[in-house]
């Protein structure tokens, strides 16, 4: 026997017993084997197997059980609260509603608008706020160029944002925020001179902001309709 042919009876030897092993390790199919769980397949998706006896574990769906839409509302405020009752009455007219999504929003509509304020921003500032309350801050910032001052301002961050009223009037829901927040602002003249706030003290504001939107509008987003400072 050749050189060669004992290497190719060596190959042929080691394919069957690697063969052999495979199939003691992996087994034979016999025909009762399972289906591959498909999790796109489409059966009912609200059905996955989770039990060891080889029944499917079933899944709430989201249309089961009416109050689960007000159970955001209890967890955010206390019930037997006028606040937890008043985010009831708005959640029925509204089922969208998220009291901690919405504040979540209010926080960035903040900071967003302060900072637009201060930047001279009309174009963000159209966008987020009313017609009234966008004619208030247009008309302070033309005052502020008309004398050639720059307001500069450092948005520190907001200590506290909490939800104080909320209304439903007709088709328009409001919703009152107060926000404490930390700021350094200072207005400088058109010498460059200081001639308000301080350019490196940080100051408290506690704002109190009343934020609508049209129920029946396809719009989701929200506008600023009132100002006021707390004192």
């Amino acid at each position: 026997m050749g050189s060669n042919d004992f290497v190719t009876l060596f190959l042929l030897v080691a394919a069957v017993l690697i063969f052999l092993q495979l199939r003691s390790v992996l087994g034979r199919r016999t025909g009762n084997e399972k289906p591959p769980f498909e999790p796109y397949s489409s059966r009912d998706a609200s059905q996955v197997p989770g039990t060891d006896d080889g029944k499917l574990v079933t899944l709430p769906r989201r249309d089961e059980g009416g109050d689960d839409r007000f159970s955001a509302i209890d967890s955010f405020a206390k019930p037997g609260t006028s606040l937890n009752s008043s985010l009831r009455d708005l959640v029925a007219v509204d089922p969208s509603f998220n009291p901690k999504e919405f504040l979540n929003g209010a926080r960035l509509a903040y900071e967003m608008i302060v900072t637009a304020f201060a930047e001279g921003d009309r174009k963000t500032l159209k966008n987020l706020l009313s017609r009234d309350v966008y004619e208030g801050f247009d008309g302070a910032i033309s005052e502020r160029e008309s004398r050639g001052e720059m307001m500069k301002s450092t948005f520190v961050g907001i200590e506290k944002a909490e939800i104080k009223q909320v209304s439903v009037k007709d088709s328009e829901e409001q919703v009152t925020v107060r926000v404490v927040c930390q700021l350094i602002t200072a207005t400088f003249g058109k010498d460059g001179k200081l001639i308000d706030g301080d350019p490196e003290a940080v100051s408290e504001v506690n704002d109190i902001w009343t934020f609508a939107r049209d129920i029946r509008s396809r719009d989701p987003n929200w506008k600023l309709v009132a100002t006021e400072s707390e004192q």
